[in-house]
């Protein structure tokens, strides 16, 4: 891959990871805007900003994101958002002839109760999770369109979907932060204070899948650069762990050393949630960044960055 890249939504947690990869790419004059100098939500502001920047390449990472409780407050806020960005982005990237375009969705736009693992073609085969609905169906509406502007158009355009992320620049706020960061952020603290026991969310038994965000832009390089059908890619490690096992690993990395006490009148959430990454895979990319090794150097990311004291 060779030209000028956008990568909208670089501030984030995929974004910046996308910009750190593309920066080991000969060749590639990466472009990024912040939300004040381009406003993905205004269609003229987002026309103006194609036609004077003439990208080759665009990887679609921005949107509006947030927890169970920002979803749950502001739905119609999710919606209207994220089909504003997809909508000015796409069509701007057709109008002024970009080669091609990576939209990155999320595995939470599958149905609540897909089989496990899950397979690409489980999208829209049964009820979505109720908290997170307006912002999957908006995910899921641009998938439909980087696939109609194809069939319609001949527009080169594909759709990524990653399984649960964490690495630098991750959401660290209790509050609304998803598990991993909020496990290293209350552990951590914990041990600052001296506590003997921290206490955990749920029975600790159901499994999740975890990506380091530095494999998810190398997936999305190679997959800009190598794939080019219509449809949806799962990217994940295809492997998963408990959550206790998880609140274990990160106790070890943060040498936190009390007890973890597990408060079971708490919901524990979906039981399993996995993606089969066999289609991946077959298209020669594996993930690299282990998970202990990633949730070692987040942690280092958050102690930099985030932690005080």
């Amino acid at each position: 891959m060779r030209g000028k890249v956008f990568v909208a939504g670089h501030r984030g947690l995929v974004g910046s990871a996308i910009v750190r990869r593309l920066a080991r790419e000969p060749g590639v004059d990466v472009v990024v805007r912040t939300r004040a100098e381009v406003d993905l939500c205004d269609r003229a502001a987002v026309q103006a900003f194609f036609a004077a920047e003439r990208p080759t390449h665009v990887f679609l990472a921005a949107a509006k994101v947030g927890g169970i409780l920002a979803n749950s407050t502001y739905p119609a806020d999710f919606i209207r958002d994220n089909l504003l960005i997809q909508l000015n982005v796409i069509d701007a990237a057709r109008d002024h002839g970009v080669e091609k375009l990576a939209f990155l969705g999320s595995s939470c736009i599958y149905p609540k109760m897909a089989p496990q693992p899950i397979r690409e073609e489980y999208l829209l085969t049964g009820a979505l999770e109720p908290t997170n609905a307006p912002y999957a169906v908006a995910k899921i509406a641009g998938i439909t369109m980087v696939d109609a502007y194809r069939k319609q158009h001949g527009f080169h355009g594909i759709s990524l979907m990653p399984t649960n992320l964490y690495g630098p620049f991750d959401n660290f706020d209790l509050q609304s932060s998803h598990v991993l960061p909020a496990m290293i952020r209350k552990l951590h603290e914990a041990k600052a204070r001296g506590d003997a026991t921290v206490t955990m969310w749920g029975t600790g038994t159901p499994k999740r899948e975890f990506l380091h965000v530095d494999d998810l832009a190398d997936a999305s390089v190679f997959l800009m650069e190598r794939y080019d059908e219509p449809g949806v890619v799962n990217v994940g490690t295809g492997e998963d762990l408990s959550i206790r096992e998880l609140a274990e690993l990160v106790a070890r990395v943060v040498a936190f050393e009390g007890e973890l006490v597990w408060d079971t009148t708490k919901p524990d959430g979906t039981p399993r949630k996995l993606l089969d990454v066999s289609k991946l895979s077959g298209l020669g990319w594996r993930a690299r960044v282990g998970l202990e090794e990633g949730v070692r150097t987040t942690y280092a990311w958050f102690r930099e960055n985030v932690a005080r004291g």
